[in-house]
C-alpha cells in the first residue's frame, strides 16, 4: 500500500483513487463517471487525470445515492474494504441526506407496489385509457 503524507506531492489520479477506495468496481467505470459529470472535485467538474490532494472534497454519484467525502489518505492500488474506508470520511450532511432518500424510496415502494405478472393486452389498454384521461 502506497500512502503519502501531506508533505509529499500527491501523485494519485482521481480515477485511480476512486477505484482504490472502492467507490467504483473498475477504473474505466470511474473514468466514465468523471467524464459524465457525476464526480465533482472541490465543487467543480474535472478530468480523470486530476491529482487528488489530502483534504479535498469529492462529490460523487453511486447508483441512487450521492456521497460527499473528504480525502484523508491516498492510495494507488485497490485496497481491502476496511483500509479503503480509512482513506476518506463521508460528511454528516451527506449521511443524513442518504438516509432521508433511502427512507423516501422505501415508503414510495409501499405506495406503488409492482404487480406479480406483466399486464396482458386488455390490461395495457385499460392503463393507457386511464393515463390519457389524467
Amino acid at each position: 500500500m502506497k500512502t503519502q503524507s501531506s508533505q509529499e506531492s500527491p501523485t494519485v489520479r482521481l480515477d485511480k483513487w476512486l477505484w482504490a477506495c472502492r467507490f467504483y468496481k473498475t477504473r474505466t467505470l470511474a473514468k466514465n463517471m468523471i467524464d459524465g459529470g457525476k464526480v465533482h472535485y472541490n465543487g467543480q467538474r474535472c478530468k480523470a487525470s486530476k491529482l487528488v490532494e489530502i483534504g479535498a472534497t469529492i462529490k460523487l454519484a453511486q447508483s441512487y445515492d450521492e456521497k460527499t467525502v473528504l480525502v484523508k489518505g491516498l492510495a494507488e492500488k485497490r485496497l481491502s474494504t476496511p483500509l479503503a474506508q480509512a482513506l476518506y470520511e463521508e460528511t454528516s450532511d451527506s449521511l443524513a441526506l442518504r438516509q432521508e432518500r433511502a427512507e423516501l424510496r422505501k415508503t414510495n415502494s409501499l405506495f406503488a407496489p409492482h404487480p406479480d405478472t406483466k399486464p396482458d393486452k386488455k390490461m395495457r389498454r385499460q392503463l393507457l385509457l386511464i393515463k390519457s384521461q389524467q
